[in-house]
């Protein structure tokens, strides 16, 4: 079998046309250097040299291969330094959980941005829980994650990357349904659509602040699983309720009516990652820094 070391013994010989200089090019000595040439004459079963005393010469056969060779040489290197610039542009993809069935267009538009600044790095997108969420990260089996908030926890850091208006949700025939603009504390008159603790644990703790907040005892008539849960029991008319503007631009229905708030309040999301030692990876460092840019105050 012609092996490349066969073709690049043969080009140091015939550019050099002396075997001593042409071993110590290579590096090898000079016997087993010319009996790979010899070998790789016997292989094709033509003469590539003429042996005189003095002086090699290269026979037309020779000369053919030594051409041929360089160039089969010169694409060898253009395809390593093509897996060498394949492998150095290949990262391990950017896994990244999200909970509380969260669907707001930011973090849409989050994920489009960071696929526009880092296309060779897969993104791998995974919808769960945030009890699970909390621990796919203490696991690192997601990179990063972004929830409505979770307890606090000294393993895992996490922040707010933006945050939308909060409105208030009322079926149609509600008598708040016509207004313009309503006072939280109007709304919260009205029995009140919660969010389950165990399911959507962030979004319950922002809700019970505001609710706590503005109203001395809020009656809570019913618990949603999910944040379409939420909507329709509202819209069922089993109470009116609470979301942030970003989810209602995504989940909007004709029979929920969405009225502004009076009071600037804000439901705010959070980016997460596990503390990591002595450092982050480079590639969640970068994302981390560009999400941490989608705040707009």
């Amino acid at each position: 079998m012609i092996e490349l070391r066969h073709l690049r013994y043969f080009i140091a010989v015939a550019e050099e046309l002396n075997f001593r200089r042409a071993a110590e090019r290579v590096h090898v000595d000079q016997t087993p250097l010319s009996r790979t040439v010899r070998d790789l004459e016997e292989q094709l079963g033509v003469t590539l040299l003429v042996r005189a005393p003095r002086r090699l010469k290269l026979t037309p056969a020779g000369s053919k291969l030594l051409e041929h060779a360089r160039m089969l040489f010169t694409r060898f290197e253009r395809i390593k330094r093509v897996v060498c610039e394949t492998d150095a542009r290949y990262r391990a993809p950017l896994r990244v959980g999200v909970a509380d069935g969260m669907a707001q267009p930011r973090l849409s538009d989050c994920f489009l941005g960071w696929r526009a600044l880092a296309p060779d790095i897969p993104l791998e997108i995974t919808e769960m829980p945030a009890s699970e969420l909390l621990a796919a990260l203490r696991r690192e089996e997601v990179d990063v994650g972004f929830s409505f908030g979770i307890a606090e926890d000294d393993a895992i850091a996490q922040e707010m990357v933006w945050d939308y208006p909060l409105v208030a949700l009322v079926p149609p025939d509600h008598e708040l349904a016509t207004r313009e603009v309503v006072q939280i504390s109007e709304l919260l008159a009205f029995p009140m659509i919660a969010c389950r603790l165990d399911r959507l644990p962030g979004l319950r703790q922002q809700m019970d602040a505001v609710r706590r907040h503005y109203a001395a005892r809020p009656v809570i008539a019913a618990e949603a699983r999910t944040l379409v849960g939420y909507v329709i029991r509202v819209a069922a008319g089993l109470g009116v309720g609470v979301a942030d503007a970003g989810h209602m631009t995504t989940l909007r229905r004709a029979d929920v009516v969405v009225v502004p708030l009076a009071e600037d309040i804000c439901i705010k999301t959070y980016v997460l990652h596990k503390h990591r030692h002595p450092a982050l990876p480079e590639v969640l460092q970068r994302f981390l820094a560009y999400a941490r840019t989608l705040h707009q105050p």
